[in-house]
């Protein structure tokens, strides 16, 4: 049986439209793409975010890979509960510790639990994931990323100090996610029947 190609779904975190951010980037190369539409942090829904992923997953014909950043990772934790098909994999990099208070700029502990993101889910995933942590993300410690990524049944990788990997922190283009969706999307190929489910 012939394997087919993955299509990437984009998820970003709570905010906006960034031009220069590596997940804009990434969607603007990549062959086999969809993006969830930023939705800021003016409406901090989670059920509303949760909708929006299977809107675009719903549009795509094919095995799916998540690329989630942020608080995109726990959005996609959430959808990942009720969600109507299989992923391949995902790649949730640097998620957001929303179970602990943010940074200032960023709502309030209250307000995310008012909006249903608390407490993060801790459920072993369905599906492959790599969790790409970082050694100072204001928004998680890396002992608490390991933890997620331990909860998850993700394999950890750790980035180093790159902050929240975001413009912010000094990035624009981050060129490992390619290596990331690679090594996730070429498991499919190698796995026996039975680690296939999720296909």
């Amino acid at each position: 049986m012939t394997t087919r190609e993955a299509t990437v779904l984009i998820v970003p975190g709570l905010r906006d439209h960034v031009p220069q951010h590596w997940q804009t980037l990434l969607a603007s190369r990549l062959p086999r793409v969809r993006t969830v539409a930023p939705m800021g942090r003016g409406n901090l829904d989670c059920l509303k975010r949760i909708e929006a992923i299977e809107e675009e997953a719903a549009k795509i014909d094919g095995p799916i890979i998540v690329v989630a950043h942020s608080g995109g990772v726990i959005a996609t934790l959430h959808w990942a509960r009720v969600m109507q098909r299989p992923l391949r994999g995902a790649l949730l990099a640097t998620p957001a510790d929303f179970d602990q208070p943010m940074p200032e700029g960023y709502p309030l502990r209250g307000a995310l639990e008012a909006g249903g993101w608390l407490p993060v889910p801790r459920n072993t995933l369905p599906f492959r994931s790599i969790v790409a942590a970082s050694r100072n993300d204001p928004l998680a410690c890396y002992k608490r990323a390991t933890a997620f990524a331990r909860s998850w049944g993700s394999k950890l990788v750790d980035l180093g100090e790159v902050g929240h990997l975001n413009p912010a922190s000094g990035y624009g283009d981050w060129p490992a996610a390619d290596g990331f969706i690679a090594e996730l999307d070429a498991a499919a190929f190698h796995c026996r029947p039975k680690q296939c489910l999720t296909e």
